[in-house]
């Protein structure tokens, strides 16, 4: 039985000061939400069967990630029993302007199915009968794909993704793409036309494809699509796309040419 799922799971975000303690850099409790949110996805995805955190191990952060950095967690499942998963997380900080990449810390992180709120028993196939898949096709010219999950603070009263929450997904997502092919200071300009095609419910992944489609002397675009994926399915439907003109500045906001 084959499952269609990335070997490796990346979930991208910036460290905003929201997320940081009284030393400017990430803090740690913060990580250890994103790790365990990626070790999550990257488990559902392989087994597609409800999954929770039944312990995790050896976790040392041996750097720190600053504020404003782009900071990435890659998630691999590295191991399955009959019900459960050892999924390794790796956290790595990223200066935007440099590109410089540190690993701040990684760690494993032992998931375990349970029965759903529908489920009496649990007879489906040993996780460990299980195999890996390529990326579904046209994934990968891409220059960034990351995901995220639907909880319930992003839902409108519909228990559905808020349009706006997904925006906010999707600019960040233009906006590290964007950063990371030219190395500048980068804002989001203007947006072309986006049109929402479908929903996400809670619960469900956000996967996210930006690709830099044009660039300019001082501007680029980055599409970027959004697509909603069913935990236990993996049935992946179409949601949004638009283009984000992303411009870059100097010290003092100004627009400026691409070195």
């Amino acid at each position: 039985m084959i499952h269609h799922t990335d070997r490796t799971i990346h979930l991208t975000d910036i460290v905003f000061p929201k997320n940081t303690n009284h030393h400017d850099t990430l803090f740690g409790g913060a990580a250890l939400s994103y790790m365990d949110k990626v070790a999550f996805i990257a488990a559902t995805r392989f087994g597609r069967r409800h999954f929770v955190t039944a312990s995790c191990d050896n976790i040392d952060f041996v750097k720190p990630a600053l504020k404003g950095n782009i900071v990435d967690f890659a998630a691999t499942v590295i191991s399955a029993g009959r019900q459960s998963l050892k999924v390794e997380v790796v956290m790595q900080a990223e200066d935007m302007l440099t590109g410089e990449r540190v690993i701040c810390t990684r760690g494993i992180f032992n998931m375990v199915a349970v029965p759903g709120k529908d489920q009496h028993d649990m007879d489906e196939v040993a996780l460990s009968d299980l195999k890996m898949a390529e990326k579904p096709r046209g994934d990968q010219d891409v220059d960034l794909r990351i995901v995220e999950l639907v909880f319930a603070d992003d839902t409108n009263h519909h228990g559905t993704l808020f349009g706006g929450h997904g925006l906010s997904l999707m600019a960040k997502a233009g906006f590290i793409a964007s950063t990371r092919k030219c190395r500048e200071v980068m804002v989001l300009a203007s947006l072309e036309k986006t049109s929402f095609k479908a929903p996400i419910a809670i619960g469900g992944i956000v996967d996210l494809l930006a690709k830099v489609v044009r660039i300019g002397s001082k501007s680029m675009t980055v599409n970027v699509k959004m697509w909603g994926e069913e935990l236990l399915t993996g049935e992946r439907t179409f949601c949004a796309d638009s283009d984000f003109i992303m411009v870059a500045v100097d010290e003092n906001g100004k627009s400026k040419k691409f070195k």
